[in-house]
């Protein structure tokens, strides 16, 4: 396998648990697992991958948290996935993707037809799943991105 330059992570349902905490005045809360900060602060980024965060929502916790686990690429309100992941990663057989939902599809099968790896948490929709190299042990938000990292570095050695 050739080595993976790129980890391209969705946010709601992969690096979250996918619910949304609202207060009157907008979006209020996301948890995130720890776990995943670990995995991309202290195990991807010293193997040489950059992790870039890919989202069609946009909130201010993602820029707080993904600064606080040193990810510089983070792009919000994304509708076009595949052209933003094209102009960040044009060589697509290094990219590793993790997401969760069907908007998430068309980004992971053209990475799968250039050769790259595609990955979801273990409650993806089933048309996610089914595409899929790799099928974390954990839901979104409780560890997956962690599991896929661990998986994608075993792949490469």
């Amino acid at each position: 396998m050739k080595k993976v330059k790129y980890l391209i992570m969705d946010v709601d349902g992969t690096l979250t648990d996918g619910k949304i905490y609202m207060s009157g005045h907008g979006e209020a809360y996301k948890a995130f697992n720890i776990k995943d900060g670990y995995g991309i602060h202290d195990i991807a980024i010293p193997a040489g991958i950059i992790p870039v965060i890919i989202t069609g929502r946009s909130s201010d916790i993602v820029l707080q948290r993904g600064s606080e686990l040193g990810i510089k690429d983070i792009y919000q309100g994304v509708i076009d996935k595949i052209e933003k992941m094209q102009s960040v990663a044009p060589d697509l057989s290094k990219v590793a993707y993790i997401g969760d939902d069907i908007n998430d599809l068309s980004c992971m099968l053209l990475i799968k037809e250039a050769g790259g790896l595609v990955g979801c948490p273990k409650n993806a929709a089933r048309q996610v799943i089914e595409v899929s190299d790799y099928i974390a042990d954990h839901n979104g938000g409780e560890g997956a991105v962690r599991d896929f990292i661990e998986w994608l570095l075993d792949e490469s050695q």
